[in-house]
């Protein structure tokens, strides 16, 4: 809860830095969301390479648990596809943009903005990076909160699912307590495919 708050105070602090630094500041601003997400996606294999017990989880998670990951997947763009019905002012890719970020609101947000910016241009890509950010952003508080809910009513891969890839660090000590600890290893296998799946799925999408 206090890492979403700070995310949030960051952002509003960029948007009043944006409105009062000038031009100056703006174009210092220009070059540095590729540095940051080099430095997420360097995180990213930090991460994985780091884990010691990573040849051990892999042994021990069997070929049919991968497919929750693709049903995350899937059920996540079909419901960003139907929300596009909704969202007139956002066609159906761009729902499906917003959609696989996967509650990585960090990377999935200067994402959008870099890959949208070059067609349709930095207001619209900035707006639909900022539903970005705060969609992913819900989705994870969602699957804090509602962990014990989703595990009752849909079974113990469901807080898995809701949580995306969040389910190997940030949500993993709330389903493991509603779903048991013998999914810790699914839900870090589940946390870590979609986790490579945010910036495929997300070039894809603004691409179209």
């Amino acid at each position: 809860m206090k890492s979403n708050l700070i995310v949030i105070c960051c952002f509003f602090a960029g948007i009043l830095c944006g409105m009062f630094g000038g031009e100056e500041l703006a174009a210092y601003c220009t070059k540095l969301p590729t540095w940051l997400l080099y430095a997420l996606i360097i995180q990213v294999g930090l991460n994985i390479g780091s884990n010691g017990e990573m040849g051990a989880m892999l042994r021990s998670v069997r070929l049919s648990s991968l497919l929750l990951p693709l049903f995350t997947i899937l059920g996540t763009l079909l419901f960003s596809a139907i929300a596009s019905v909704l969202l007139k002012t956002w066609n159906v890719y761009d729902c499906m943009a917003v959609g696989s970020g996967f509650a990585y609101y960090s990377l999935s947000s200067l994402l959008i903005v870099q890959f949208k910016e070059a067609s349709a241009g930095i207001e619209i890509a900035t707006q639909l990076g900022t539903i970005a950010l705060l969609a992913n952003i819900i989705r994870e508080m969602m699957a804090l909160f509602g962990a014990p809910v989703y595990a009752s009513l849909f079974g113990k891969f469901a807080p898995v699912s809701v949580a995306g890839i969040n389910s190997m660090d940030v949500c993993l000590p709330v389903i493991s307590r509603y779903s048991g600890k013998g999914i810790v290893p699914i839900a870090i296998i589940h946390g870590i495919i979609l986790e490579i799946s945010v910036p495929l799925l997300i070039s894809l999408f603004c691409k179209l």
